[in-house]
Order: C-alpha cells, then structure tokens, then sequence
C-alpha cells in the first residue's frame, strides 16, 4: 500500500522523474505475487490505482540502489539489516520514523484491520514526501 500511495503522491506532485519508488519483501514467502487484494481494496476505496507489481525480495544490492530502504516496522528494518548488512549512510529506517510519532505500522495481515494500516501509511509517507521536496 505504501509503495502505490506514494507513488500516487510523487506522480501529483511532478515528481515521477527525479523519485523512484520500489518495494521489495525481506521475506520469501509471498515472492512473485502481486498486491494482497484486501489491500488492494483499501488503495481502490481512497482513489489509489495499484499496478501490477510482483513481490521480489530486497538484496544487498537495494542498498547502493536506492537513496532509503523503508520499513514498516521494527522487525522490517532488523531483517533488511540482516540482508543488506551494515547502514553506514543511515538510510534504513521505518516509514513512521519520518512524522513525529515514530513507531511501528500495524501489519495488517495479522491484524486484518487495513483502515488502521492506511493511516498510518498515509501518515509516513505524507511526512516523508515533505522531507524529499
């Protein structure tokens, strides 16, 4: 959900040249799939069109590649420290960590609450685009 509202964000803004976004799964299990339709629901419900990506996991290569490696959570970001090692250029941090109430987002998929999950993504990744411009 983050990866289509932001880009959504970035497209409104004009910014689609100069930010690419990705997203990228520090496990396996969902490899090759495409968005989970529960939150592919919750995007359509606010006006977010999703496309067709298919999960991939993060590598160690994701970390020179891009300029932040976003988790959701706490566990996100140990486990893309696990994959990508070592953050010298401080770049691996939760989405929440860019508003002013840093934290974990729900991880609906245990939850089941999507709306929850929503706005908190909704909260990250407005902090986080007022950071990029």
């Amino acid at each position: 959900m983050a990866h289509y509202l932001m880009q959504s964000f970035v497209q409104r803004e004009g910014l689609a040249d100069l930010i690419e976004i990705d997203s990228a799964a520090t496990s396996r299990e969902e490899l090759g799939n495409p968005i989970y339709p529960p939150a592919k629901r919750e995007l359509e419900k606010h006006g977010v069109a999703s496309g067709d990506h298919r999960s991939r996991q993060i590598t160690a290569a994701d970390y020179e590649a891009f300029d932040w490696l976003i988790g959701m959570e706490t566990r996100n970001v140990r486990d893309i420290r696990r994959i990508c090692g070592d953050d010298p250029k401080g770049k691996i941090v939760r989405l929440l960590d860019f508003t002013d109430q840093p934290g974990d987002i729900a991880d609906p998929w245990y939850t089941g609450d999507y709306s929850t999950t929503w706005r908190e993504i909704l909260a990250g990744c407005t902090a986080l685009l007022a950071r990029l411009k």
